[in-house]
């Protein structure tokens, strides 16, 4: 049985019609499946105890600091993430969005602990301590930046995967 051709082309577009729109790019399935976890820990004094635990910072010139074991906050305290300019010259940073319950988290260690560093620990692909900046001042507006020690694409990659998970944190909890 031979088909003609200009049939076999239009049974052919039809199909692919029908099919490509359902499929999806590798980095569309990477983009939906993508998880980041994000915690905040205060510095503390190391004491020897299981309370507390060293942290490597800044990979290019790394610093050993001593963290609290308890996340100060976690991404269930926040709103959203994402990468924001820096500098005129392409610097970025990261930006959180706290909730409401986060602002006033944010306040409490920011007001306490002046002086002291608030270590920013992350886990997508790998785990990693991002930023440790010192706390100078009080954080009233709910907003924390930082500088990531991460390439922009992953800090693209960190901000995907962290507003997915705040997505799903936020969906009702139904039994």
């Amino acid at each position: 049985m031979t088909v003609p051709l200009p049939r076999f082309n239009i049974i052919l577009a039809a199909f692919l019609l029908v099919v490509l729109p359902g499929c999806k790019t590798t980095e569309e399935k990477i983009a939906k499946d993508a998880a980041t976890n994000m915690r905040f820990h205060v510095e503390t004094n190391p004491d020897g105890t299981r309370y507390n635990f060293p942290v490597m910072v800044y990979r290019a010139n790394p610093i050993k600091i001593q963290v609290e074991a308890e996340a100060a906050m976690d991404e269930e305290h926040m709103d959203k993430a994402e990468v924001v300019s820096a500098d005129e010259f392409g610097g970025y940073a990261i930006k959180i969005t706290f909730s409401e319950r986060g602002r006033q988290f944010l306040t409490r260690v920011t007001s306490t602990h002046k002086g002291k560093r608030l270590a920013v620990l992350a886990r997508w692909t790998e785990m990693r301590t991002l930023a440790a900046p010192v706390i100078n001042k009080t954080i009233t507006d709910g907003v924390f930046v930082f500088t990531p020690d991460a390439t922009r694409e992953e800090a693209e990659r960190i901000v995907l995967g962290l507003n997915n998970v705040i997505k799903e944190l936020k969906k009702p909890y139904v039994f």
